[in-house]
């Protein structure tokens, strides 16, 4: 059987072999170098609802570029920097698994994360559909991206002129909006983002704005489009 490199350390200065011995061992561990994100430190922690996506998205494509697989531990979160690694535990069971963010998502208020059905199987929660969760950032692999600004979404229609109407609206508040069109499993949907944020502080306000003067209920979310 093949030993590797030898190395003679009679024959190598000390000082010279202490920095070189520390480079192979970074080489030969393929350790990712950090990264690091404004707002979102290794050790970020947010608590919330949980839902989960399945059969109905297999083999979408994700907002990192990659097909959703509903069996692999994977989640989508509205904000936290694509290849985001983190560790959600269910606060009812006690119950965690490891999942990578790799998809924005759940466009449905109150909610802070969507699980694959992996991830959703592993806290046992595909028969209630949701669970009360703690979701804590671990670190960071995979396809990693600058963050894209912020938006704000106030409706999704079946209808487009529906849709049409309420930018109208919230364009008196805000410019840059738009109306998206999603293909979803049960048909079109038209959803009615606005305004483009460089912080969460003043995307958050922008959305308290919009749903006391329009009454309605908005959320942010990352466009990383």
């Amino acid at each position: 059987m093949s030993r590797g490199p030898q190395f003679c350390w009679s024959r190598w200065p000390v000082l010279f072999l202490i920095p070189l011995f520390l480079g192979t061992l970074a080489a030969c561990s393929g350790a990712p170098k950090p990264v690091y994100f404004p707002g979102y430190p290794v050790g970020f922690v947010e608590r919330g609802v949980a839902s989960w996506y399945g059969p109905g998205f297999h083999g979408n494509k994700t907002a990192n570029g990659e097909r959703y697989d509903m069996h692999q531990l994977t989640a989508a979160h509205r904000t936290l920097p694509l290849g985001s690694v983190a560790v959600v535990r269910s606060m009812s069971t006690g119950r965690q698994v490891t999942v990578r963010i790799n998809d924005r998502g759940p466009f449905a208020r109150g909610r802070v994360l969507d699980l694959s059905l992996a991830g959703a199987q592993a806290l046992m929660m595909t028969g209630t559909g949701t669970s009360e969760v703690e979701l804590r950032v671990i670190g960071y692999q995979g396809r990693t991206a600058e963050m894209g600004v912020l938006r704000v979404q106030v409706g999704s229609f079946s209808d487009y002129q529906n849709a049409r109407n309420l930018l109208e609206r919230a364009k008196g508040f805000y410019s840059g909006g738009r109306i998206q069109t999603i293909d979803l499993p049960e048909g079109k949907r038209y959803r009615v983002q606005i305004g483009q944020f460089p912080g969460e502080a003043q995307a958050e306000a922008a959305a308290s704005r919009l749903e006391s003067s329009l009454d309605l209920q908005a959320f942010v979310f990352r466009d990383d489009s």
